[in-house]
């Protein structure tokens, strides 16, 4: 299709889907959004990591092409003032792969979140957020290497939904008179209401994709994280449909927890993945005092939001927390913490995130060489304390570098 202001690069060839399949060919167009804020620190220098990486790894056969895409305040004075061109949604449509540093979203005011958009706009159903220590990191915990543990989150549900009605309008007026007349509902008055939409189809569609990813990646357990014992026909609900899921669409793969015990003696049959379940409040105190009891977590969208933020914590922060937007169409991964505009354009943030969000995009494109040759010299480089300054107030003896400095670490440690 003819763009306004997108140009896609010669030389390079839109990636496609054949019967559900991913064909990468060895030149692909990747769409990126620089980003606000810090997106103009990051974005740059973890596109050259890449792209050195990518060289190491294949001796100059693949290459990507970067087709660069607006959204949020570069994309409002290109495009007369929106933050959200139509273009840049059907050129993601288009190229089925890209990534994008971090979105401004206002508080309380404004147009809506653009993430959130985003994601219900490509119908981006699965949050994918992979939480893994990193030698070197400085962690809170006592045994930090036991995390490894991917979060699969409901993206387009929940009170996300954005179904909700302000107090005093003439909406939120009518919703509370037929809650409470008709419903019988019980609130205070000139509440601000919400509605929380858990489906069968929704919650379906993510389960089945935390465990295929599950089967694939050779993991152990599959862990439905809920508040069912309060919300009982939606969060309830959430967890029921996951075991539904389980049961008729992998009775060969998986064994609830119930069966692990009262079949197995608690011994986990080779090739089975255990479908289990916790509650969300149990699963934060677990995910510190038990870690390694826990493969691949699936939850719905508030309950995703905190643990994938509370877990990355444990494994340095949110500012090396990779994540991905997916739907069984497209993806689109992205550094998934703030704008931070306080520090914008001085090049010394962390690029971890968008950095791991690369990797990740890699390995969904099959070119996992080049992921585990970029997180390993990440590695090397963190170790020797060669660190932006979030991670060197934290450490002893570290040499603390700028944002472009720390990409030439790595790129000299492929």
């Amino acid at each position: 299709m003819a763009y306004q202001h997108i140009k896609l690069p010669e030389g390079g060839q839109k990636i496609t889907r054949e019967n559900g399949e991913l064909k990468v060919p060895d030149n692909p167009i990747v769409g990126f959004v620089e980003g606000d804020g810090t997106g103009v620190d990051i974005t740059p220098p973890v596109q050259r990591i890449l792209d050195a990486g990518i060289e190491k790894a294949y001796g100059g056969k693949r290459k990507i092409h970067w087709a660069e895409l607006y959204m949020g305040e570069k994309a409002a004075g290109i495009y007369n003032g929106d933050y959200f061109p139509e273009e840049s949604l059907e050129a993601i449509k288009d190229l089925k792969v890209a990534i994008k540093g971090p979105l401004t979203t206002p508080v309380g005011e404004g147009f809506r979140s653009l993430n959130v958009s985003l994601r219900q706009s490509l119908d981006l159903f699965a949050c994918v957020r992979p939480v893994k220590y990193y030698e070197g990191v400085p962690s809170p915990l006592r045994k930090p290497e036991e995390v490894d543990v991917v979060i699969f989150r409901e993206n387009t549900e929940d009170v996300y939904a954005g179904i909700e009605y302000e107090s005093g309008s003439a909406e939120n007026e009518k919703l509370s008179r037929f809650l409470r007349e008709e419903m019988g509902a019980n609130f205070f008055e000139d509440a601000g209401l919400g509605v929380k939409p858990i489906s069968p189809f929704g919650t379906k569609r993510l389960v089945r994709k935390a465990i295929e990813w599950a089967i694939e990646q050779g993991r152990e357990s599959v862990t439905l994280v809920h508040k069912g014992n309060i919300m009982k026909f939606t969060e309830g609900a959430f967890r029921k449909w996951g075991y539904e899921v389980a049961a008729e669409e992998f009775p060969e793969q998986t064994i609830t927890e119930d069966e692990l015990w009262e079949k197995y003696d608690g011994k986990r049959p080779e090739g089975k993945i255990v479908i289990k379940d916790r509650i969300a409040d149990i699963m934060f105190q677990l995910m510190m005092l038990r870690p390694g009891d826990f493969d691949v977590l699936a939850t719905m969208n508030l309950n995703g939001d905190y643990l994938s933020d509370a877990a990355a914590a444990e494994v340095g922060g949110i500012g090396i927390a990779p994540g991905a937007n997916i739907s069984d169409e497209v993806a689109v991964f992205e550094a998934t913490h703030g704008t931070a505009p306080k520090h914008a354009g001085k090049d010394k943030v962390n690029p971890g995130s968008l950095l791991f969000s690369a990797t990740m995009m890699l390995d969904y494109m099959g070119w996992n060489e080049a992921s585990e040759l970029i997180q390993q010299a990440y590695e090397k480089v963190v170790t020797n304390k060669v660190v932006t300054y979030d991670f060197a107030r934290q450490m002893d003896g570290a040499r603390e570098v700028k944002t472009s400095e720390f990409a030439d670490e790595v790129i000299k440690n492929l």
